[in-house]
């Protein structure tokens, strides 16, 4: 029997066969592709199947369960639709250390997986992951973010909350470059989430845990493997972000994301995990090596259909390089407000814009805001 749609959607069913009438119960789904196939046709951005709850996903940022009338797995169930879709090799590491994270690739998509043992049994979250690579302007991104892609060398930094995008906005990044250039592109993920195809340049795409045991190993790596330009997928410690300011330096292009909300934090936390003695050279060395920072967020649409991105971006000047050289980063806001002419964009005027152009809300607008004194004047004048 096929399960009809969710009551806040009306669109067509999965199949031919007919949905059973609203007061039914939705059964539990024989395998996991028949929820992230529902999910893909509904476009929602992760799908959540726990132990002792609902199937839930995320559609348009918001958490909910698919249908308000769906049985609750049980321990049982969840660990039925783990073990149908997990390879013997996942399986024993889940078994042994509790939790496994890949990219799981069917037929009919490709999607970042998480499988974990907890209290009451196994949880199972899914991101979605477009297997169509968006470009620049697909994106909506501001031509300046394109320039960064053209350097030589330098550090260019994606950074945002979780599910803000991330990792789209670095792939439409390096598959620019991947057009453009005639160079040598390793990307190191975990997992791999955009399968990227060579155009003008030599691709190599690794994944940690799989092919590397961890960005660092790997970093060390790709210096000896000739690259030009190096993607790493999340800088998250001190031996990464130490060998990606060096990679930088030493003539190579680094692009790499962090879980940071906006550029003058995002510094902060580049330089705060060196030890106290060597935070001089680090920031004489980011000062003179970062090329930009994209600092971006996901925001509903006020009309409920969707989200839209406000971004916030810092390029590299000579006032901004002499913020980060002498630790004032807090200084940055105001840089960058003097800095609109060489394309730079602080976050709460991006989220003006598109409140202005009636895309968000007042309350997101005025939520999501750094400075919500200057938002609430804003709105008052």
């Amino acid at each position: 029997m096929r399960v009809h749609p969710p009551p806040c959607v009306n669109l067509t069913l999965m199949s031919d066969q007919a949905a059973p009438p609203a007061q039914d119960v939705v059964p539990v789904l024989g395998s996991v592709d028949d929820y992230l196939r529902f999910c893909m046709q509904y476009d929602a951005s992760d799908l959540h199947l726990a132990t002792a709850s609902q199937p839930t996903w995320r559609r348009f940022g918001n958490l909910c369960s698919i249908w308000n009338n769906a049985t609750v797995l049980t321990a049982d169930d969840s660990r039925r639709l783990a073990y149908g879709f997990l390879n013997e090799e996942q399986i024993k590491k889940l078994e042994s250390r509790g939790d496994v994270d890949f990219a799981y690739s069917p037929d009919f998509g490709r999607f970042r997986a998480s499988v974990v043992k907890q209290r009451l049994g196994i949880d199972i979250t899914f991101r979605i992951i477009s297997t169509h690579v968006r470009s620049v302007e697909e994106l909506g991104l501001p031509e300046t973010v394109r320039t960064l892609t053209r350097y030589h060398n330098g550090l260019v930094l994606v950074t945002g909350p979780v599910g803000c995008g991330k990792s789209t906005t670095l792939a439409a990044l390096v598959d620019a470059i991947n057009i453009e250039r005639e160079d040598h592109i390793i990307t190191l993920e975990e997992p791999i989430e955009y399968v990227l195809q060579p155009k003008g340049c030599h691709l190599n795409q690794r994944e940690v845990g799989t092919h590397t045991q961890s960005f660092a190993a790997a970093l060390r790596g790709a210096l000896r493997e000739d690259p030009d330009i190096i993607m790493v997928g999340e800088m998250r410690d001190l031996e990464t972000i130490s060998l990606a300011i060096t990679a930088a330096e030493t003539g190579h292009l680094v692009l790499g994301t962090l879980h940071t909300g906006n550029s003058a934090r995002t510094l902060d936390r580049v330089l705060d995990v060196f030890p106290p003695d060597q935070r001089d050279q680090i920031r004489i060395m980011v000062s003179e090596s970062l090329r930009g920072i994209v600092s971006q967020q996901l925001v509903p649409k006020i009309d409920g259909n969707g989200r839209v991105m406000a971004l916030e971006l810092l390029v590299n000047t000579p006032a901004v390089a002499a913020c980060i050289r002498d630790g004032k980063t807090f200084m940055l806001n105001g840089v960058m407000q003097t800095g609109k002419n060489v394309g730079m964009i602080t976050m709460d005027d991006s989220l003006r814009n598109l409140y202005t152009k009636g895309l968000i809300s007042r309350e997101e607008c005025e939520s999501r805001s750094e400075d919500k004194q200057q938002m609430k004047i804003f709105f008052a004048s």
